[in-house]
């Protein structure tokens, strides 16, 4: 048994011949890749029918033969563009260092529960932390907790947040 490799538009399809098909006398040759014809007529019939199909259908096909003809997938190796360079010593010896994830510059201030004898302090505070509130906007928003209070807000001030509060006797996230 012999296997041959045919290419068509990138896509492989594998064939097998058999013995009691053809001699090996009257085995067809491929022409070289710039020619494109083909002597065989039933083979330049199939090779029109391929041709035709989408590239779904060429998948398709390929399955059914590698299924039909029992051929294995073959895993290729993978190749490299990096040419390969000669590291100095010292560099090759040198530790590498883990690189550290980017540092976080926006933050979400999140209002979790508090404590319920610093309610009123802690609406007070909210009235001031959120522009335009009034009190009782101030009351509702501390009593749906948990809600998050301001977000996309730099470090320092989501810091200051959460000390302020903090210090009143809730809990606040930073996220």
């Amino acid at each position: 048994m012999s296997f041959e490799v045919l290419s068509f538009s990138r896509c492989f399809v594998f064939s097998r011949s058999y013995a009691t098909e053809a001699a090996p006398a009257e085995k067809v040759k491929l022409p070289p890749p710039g020619n494109k014809e083909v002597t065989n007529a039933r083979v330049a019939s199939i090779v029109d029918q391929i041709s035709s199909l989408t590239l779904i259908e060429t998948a398709e096909l390929v399955q059914a033969l590698k299924t039909r003809l029992n051929i294995q997938d073959v895993a290729l190796p993978a190749v490299s563009n990096v040419a390969n360079v000669a590291v100095p010593a010292s560099e090759a010896a040198a530790p590498v260092e883990e690189e550290k994830a980017p540092e976080k510059t926006a933050f979400t201030v999140k209002l979790e529960k508090y404590n319920a004898d610093a309610k009123t302090k802690i609406i007070r505070e909210m009235k001031n932390i959120l522009p335009g509130t009034n009190l009782v906007e101030a009351k509702k928003f501390v009593e749906s907790v948990p809600k998050v209070i301001k977000e996309n807000v730099n470090k320092e001030e989501a810091e200051k947040i959460k000390k302020t509060l903090e210090g009143l006797g809730a809990t606040v996230i930073l996220e």
